[in-house]
């Protein structure tokens, strides 16, 4: 990113206004160095496809929470207990998600998704920090150190794909997923999945947030485990039961490959605002700690069509 000759990313992260006789959205912004120049990230290799690769793809449309889906609830993490994230959540699919859903609540409610996928699908919710927002007093919200305007997405990618050197086993019916580790700054690196990019900028990601270029916008991609225990649909740590093949698509041993989820999240800003995920307060809103949630609520006839798609090498969207 170029930013104007006067204008450094310390200048734009650390602006200073004062709003109702507190400091602004933009002082609370992460630190300078937490930023990176997208044209500085390196590129990303992709694994080699093998013969007997899944090699489909099964795109859902669920919206883009327009229906301003969201609280501080984790399901996934934290089942009945209200609030427990500290951190909002932004949802697509189920309409009804919050820590006190039950699977047979999911599973009876609608959906944003077309063709009638019920899963849930959440993140923490993304923020410009040059306006304040509407939560600046609320839980999980400026009460948790969450400042400034939510942004809603203007697109979200979800996308199932194969696996590069094997073919697909269906997803159990109400199987939990996590990707990414929102306590990362206090627990270490072990779980980072984020991959922070801009739009245009399709091979490239960062566990920094993104500088992006005029007419760019940031955006982030969580892709989420893959190979499964072929036992469980949760366990203890809500991670073991379903984990990360390696660099070149193997799943461990004794452990199956399942469809492999990805969102893409996109958004637009004008070219040097400060933005920040909401995280935990004491993450401190660093770009590491961003992560997602799935809940899979599909019937097993579309989890049969799914797995179908990426085993014959289509490329399926439901209707």
């Amino acid at each position: 990113m170029v930013l104007p000759a006067a204008v450094g990313v310390s200048a734009v992260l650390g602006a200073g206004l004062i709003v109702a006789g507190r400091p602004s959205a933009a002082q609370a912004a992460p630190a300078a160095d937490r930023y990176v120049d997208i044209a500085s990230v390196a590129r990303v290799s992709l694994p080699a496809v093998l013969p007997d690769a899944s090699t489909g793809t099964y795109t859902e449309d669920c919206g883009r929470n327009e229906n301003a889906h969201r609280n501080a609830d984790n399901l996934v993490v934290s089942p009945g207990v209200s609030g427990s994230a500290h951190h909002v959540h932004d949802y697509v699919g189920n309409v009804s998600t919050t820590a006190l859903s039950s699977n047979e609540s999911l599973a009876a409610a609608r959906t944003t998704c077309v063709g009638g996928d019920r899963s849930t699908y959440y993140w923490p919710v993304l923020r410009r920090l040059d306006r304040a927002g509407a939560d600046a007093h609320a839980m999980g919200g400026g009460a948790d150190g969450n400042t400034g305007e939510i942004l809603t997405p203007v697109s979200v990618g979800i996308e199932f794909r194969g696996n590069p050197v094997s073919k697909v086993v269906a997803m159990p019916r109400f199987l939990r997923l996590v990707t990414g580790d929102p306590v990362a700054v206090i627990v270490g690196d072990a779980n980072v999945r984020a991959q922070w990019g801009c739009s245009g900028f399709t091979d490239r990601f960062t566990t920094r947030y993104t500088l992006c270029p005029q007419g760019s916008g940031p955006t982030r991609t969580l892709d989420f485990p893959s190979c499964w225990d072929g036992l469980s649909t949760d366990s203890p740590d809500h991670r073991t039961h379903v984990v990360f093949p390696a660099a070149d698509g193997v799943c461990p041993h004794a452990t199956f490959a399942v469809p492999q989820l990805r969102i893409t999240l996109t958004y637009a800003l004008p070219q040097g605002t400060p933005y920040a995920v909401d995280s935990f307060p004491e993450e401190k809103r660093d770009p590491k700690t961003d992560h997602g949630m799935f809940i899979d609520v599909m019937t097993d006839r579309r989890m049969s069509a799914l797995v179908g798609c990426l085993n014959e090498g289509r490329h399926c969207r439901p209707e």
